[in-house]
C-alpha cells in the first residue's frame, strides 16, 4: 500500500482552474519530483497535500486513510510536515528554540527534548550553531533550519517547497546532498522549478502543465517524454 494517495484532485479560485484531476502515490521510503513552469499548479497541488487548501473534487489518502477533509493541524498530527519556500523562522529566538518551538501541542503526538532537536539539528549540520540567532544565519542555513523544524515533527511525510529557491550552486549542491540522505528517515514529495537540477535525485516524477499531469515516471522516462520536452525542458535537454 502506498503511503500517500491523491486521487482526482481539482482546485479552482474562480476562473482559474489550478489543479486539473491529478492523481499520484508517494512510496514509503520513495521521493516524489514535482515539477513543471510557473503556473502549473505546483503549489496548489502541494498545499491540497499539505491541507492548507481543500480540494473542489477528489480524494488523499494516507496510509489508507481518507484525509481529504483534515486541517493542516491534523495531516501533522498524522505525520505529514512541510517546509516553505520563504523562510519564516524565529529570527530573535536561537536555532535550537526554533527548533523546539516547531512542534506546537495542536499538531504534535510528542514533544522534542533539547538533545532530541541537538540531533535534529546535527542531522542537518547545524549543531554547532545551536545557540545562535537564527536571524545571524545565511539563507542557506535558513533553509536547513526550515527542515530541521519539520523534522521535528517526526514526519513519515515531507513535503519540501521550492527548497532550493534563492540558493547559490554550492548552497544548492549542499542542500541537494541533505535531501538525499533524508531519504533514509522519511518518505518526500519536493516541489521545485529546477527539473535540470533536482530531478536526478528523484525515485519517481510527476510534471504539472496548465494544472495537468503530463508526464509521471523515472527521472530518465521524464526527461524523454515528449510532452515535457516540448511543455518544459526543450531539446537541448534531452
Amino acid at each position: 500500500m502506498a503511503l500517500l494517495e491523491v486521487e482526482g484532485v481539482q482546485k479552482r479560485f474562480g476562473g482559474v482552474h489550478a489543479v486539473r484531476g491529478v492523481d499520484l502515490t508517494v512510496e514509503k521510503g520513495a521521493l516524489l519530483g514535482l515539477f513543471g513552469p510557473n503556473g502549473a499548479g505546483k503549489t496548489t497541488l502541494f498545499n491540497l497535500i499539505a491541507g492548507t487548501a481543500a480540494p473542489d473534487a477528489g480524494r488523499v489518502r494516507l496510509n489508507g486513510a481518507d484525509i481529504t477533509t483534515y486541517p493542516a493541524f491534523r495531516r501533522a498530527q498524522l505525520g505529514i510536515a512541510r517546509t516553505f519556500q520563504v523562510v519564516r523562522p524565529f529570527r530573535s529566538l536561537t536555532v535550537l528554540d526554533n527548533v523546539l518551538a516547531s512542534v506546537p501541542s495542536a499538531a504534535a503526538a510528542h514533544h522534542n527534548s533539547a538533545d532530541d532537536a541537538m540531533a535534529i539539528l546535527a542531522s542537518v549540520g547545524l549543531d554547532q550553531r545551536a545557540s545562535d540567532l537564527a536571524g545571524q544565519l545565511t539563507l542557506g542555513m535558513l533553509k536547513r533550519l526550515e527542515v530541521a523544524r519539520a523534522l521535528a515533527l517526526k514526519p513519515c511525510l515531507l513535503l519540501l517547497d521550492e527548497p532550493l529557491a534563492g540558493l547559490t550552486t554550492g548552497e544548492a549542491a549542499d542542500l541537494l546532498s541533505l535531501i538525499q540522505k533524508l531519504k533514509t528517515r522519511t518518505s518526500i514529495v519536493m516541489v521545485d522549478h529546477n527539473v535540470r537540477q533536482s530531478l536526478s535525485l528523484c525515485d519517481r516524477a510527476v510534471v504539472l502543465d496548465a494544472g495537468a499531469v503530463i508526464a509521471v515516471g523515472t527521472p530518465d522516462q521524464v526527461r524523454r517524454d515528449p510532452e515535457v520536452i516540448r511543455a518544459y525542458l526543450g531539446e537541448a535537454a534531452v
